[in-house]
């Protein structure tokens, strides 16, 4: 994967961690919604909103439409980058993501506050997980949500980013994108008019890590002071963890080959906000030792799979075994975004063993996003 060039600012927070466990109340769930506190501004600086720079759209330095200012002073939210929020606005997405959760576990229906709104999801990427986790979840939520595959429109190649922008944010409450280039969902966010989620990119899949986050407060208590240890490529999914290692102290390393460590920058600038322990490795053996966690993702990620075999040669000692589990210890959980390579990155015995929360993981996609989506709209 080519890393892309960029930078970012992040606050520090020295707070403790909220527990996952939190009282839910439906009544309050929907009295918020039935009577809504005025929206607070982003949390954002004024001057660099906090995001990663990419400068490589022509789109980039042309005059942006007033409705674009109009998103900011309405209190709406973008959702690019894990890092463009503090950490008390991250953990308290994650309580709400349990409790709304618990809700919909207990079978109750009345909690509807996106109904009336419809979500456009563009997917230059196909996927089954960000799909169909999007699409139930904001129709269980009261919504109707409409899927634009990669024929559909062809973001910048039949149709300009920042046409889509104007044009979607004129039938939608909100636009959620899985695309390949970083500096397609910065320009979506920039000229829209409603929220935009960022589904994943080439750069970086915030809505994984904040479902993970979830599930490791669920098995573990806490994410804060955890060790999570990834074993692969360094790829978006790392890029996402250092991002979120920048605002919520825990123990993040990334244990790669030599030539596929995450970008230079991103990590750098994780390792300057001083918030975490932050390590590249080349170790796997010795970097999961003591690990609460084991995390995995696939060699050849999507438009990269023509280099495959030559990744599975390099990745020789990077796979997750029982060998390895039995380095980290008999407390470290198996995690995975899946799709899962069975018999590659990680054995079939693993991703099956008891410590394995791969599946619950999968489910908290759909949970994480909808808490995310309800912050957006500042419900």
């Amino acid at each position: 994967m080519a890393a892309i060039s960029c930078s970012c600012s992040v606050r520090s927070d020295n707070s403790s961690l909220s527990s996952a466990s939190s009282s839910f109340s439906a009544r309050k769930l929907l009295q918020s919604v039935r009577y809504p506190a005025t929206l607070s501004s982003p949390v954002r600086s004024p001057s660099t909103d906090r995001r990663i720079s990419c400068q490589n759209s022509a789109s980039a330095s042309s005059p942006v439409s007033s409705s674009v200012n109009g998103k900011a002073q309405s209190g709406l939210k973008d959702f690019i980058h894990i890092s463009d929020f503090d950490k008390a606005t991250i953990l308290k997405i994650l309580d709400r993501a349990a409790e709304v959760k618990a809700l919909l576990k207990s079978g109750d229906r009345s909690f509807q506050p996106f109904k009336g709104k419809t979500m456009a999801m563009i997917f230059a990427k196909p996927s089954m997980r960000t799909r169909v986790s999007f699409e139930t979840g904001f129709f269980l939520l009261g919504g109707h949500a409409i899927y634009l595959g990669p024929d559909d429109i062809q973001m910048g190649k039949r149709e300009e980013t920042r046409d889509v922008a104007r044009v979607l944010s004129g039938y939608n409450d909100i636009i959620m994108a899985r695309l390949f280039a970083h500096q397609d969902i910065l320009d979506l966010a920039k000229y829209a008019s409603v929220p935009v989620i960022n589904g994943l990119t080439d750069y970086n899949h915030p809505v994984q890590i904040m479902a993970d986050a979830l599930t490791i407060i669920e098995h573990i208590g806490q994410l804060e002071g955890t060790k999570v240890v990834y074993v692969g490529d360094g790829n978006n999914i790392v890029h996402s963890w250092l991002l979120l290692a920048s605002v919520v102290p825990f123990h993040f390393v990334c244990a790669c080959p030599k030539g596929f460590e995450p970008d230079e920058k991103t990590v750098k600038k994780a390792q300057s906000a001083g918030i975490s322990k932050i390590e590249i490795t080349s170790d796997p053996k010795e970097a999961v030792k003591g690990a609460d966690v084991v995390y995995s993702d696939v060699w050849a990620s999507m438009g990269q799979k023509g280099e495959a075999e030559y990744r599975r040669k390099v990745f020789q000692g990077f796979q997750v075994n029982e060998e390895l589990m039995k380095l980290a210890g008999p407390q470290a959980y198996f995690m995975h975004c899946l799709p899962a390579e069975r018999g590659v990155e990680v054995t079939d015995g693993v991703i099956e063993a008891p410590n394995s929360i791969v599946f619950p993981q999968a489910e908290n996609r759909m949970h994480a996003q909808n808490a995310i989506m309800l912050h957006q709209f500042g419900l």
